[in-house]
């Protein structure tokens, strides 16, 4: 009899407690009034092309502002299945407090390349997806001219893109790319007043490497400005032309 007590007891202590556990997880299921709503933009960038401001304004517009609402019928899915709709967003994370509030975290994407050509202006994010170009934002990647198709940008030069964002020395020399009508790679660099010719996208590292030992063991010797073209286009050979 005394073990029967003893179950029992501990059986309403736990469900006491996960009832307790559910209001403070999802406050909106004990009810009351979304008194405040607290925007978060989470990313890495040092400059945001987004902030609460916009973020608000998004929900008011769509009919889902939470301030005065029943927590328990704000859709903490529909806020962030409505908010990802925006091509700058990466992605939402949205969930109630346990004091009345409504709180958004906000990942914006974040650029790896800046597209200008007549097929369209736009940036590549780190996964290979297109952005718009945010008013009164500049993101410094290597911007890429000529012509290009999205599909190029978004796998090749996409790719090229990350090779070098994680390459220390090519990421602060390469600041322009331009693309030919026949796809050869032309780059521009940050160090030097000359053009390099890369050739067909595919064989880069290659040719990036031979770039690295002509410049540790040529340019140092007769100085940055002597060429005004370096190309990389032939097997086993950079091709100078003088100035």
């Amino acid at each position: 009899m005394f073990k029967k007590i003893v179950l029992i007891s501990v059986a309403v202590l736990l469900l006491a407690y996960l009832l307790v556990a559910i209001f403070f997880l999802n406050p909106g299921a004990g009810g009351g009034v979304c008194k405040d709503l607290e925007i978060l933009i989470v990313d890495t960038l040092d400059q945001h092309y987004l902030d609460s401001k916009d973020i608000a304004v998004m929900l008011k517009n769509a009919g889902m502002s939470p301030i005065g609402k029943e927590l328990s019928e704000i859709r903490t899915d529909a806020i962030e299945k409505k908010l990802e709709e925006n091509k700058l967003i990466k992605r939402a994370e949205c969930y109630k407090t346990s004091g009345g509030s409504l709180k958004i975290e906000v990942y914006q994407k974040i650029p790896v390349l800046r597209i200008i050509s007549n097929n369209g202006n736009y940036y590549v994010d780190n996964d290979g997806e297109t952005m718009p170009v945010p008013n009164n934002f500049a993101s410094y990647v290597p911007v890429v001219t000529g012509y290009v198709e999205k599909e190029f940008a978004q796998s090749k030069l996409y790719e090229f893109a990350l090779f070098l964002q994680e390459n220390k020395f090519w990421n602060t020399q390469i600041e322009q790319i331009y693309v030919t009508p026949n796809q050869d790679i032309e780059l521009i660099p940050r160090v030097g007043n000359h053009q390099i010719i890369l050739g067909k996208i595919d064989d880069y590292r290659e040719n990036l490497e031979k770039l690295r030992l002509f410049y540790d063991k040529g340019l140092n010797e007769v100085g940055w400005n002597r060429y005004s073209i370096i190309n990389l286009k032939y097997k086993n050979q950079v091709v100078c032309t003088k100035k």
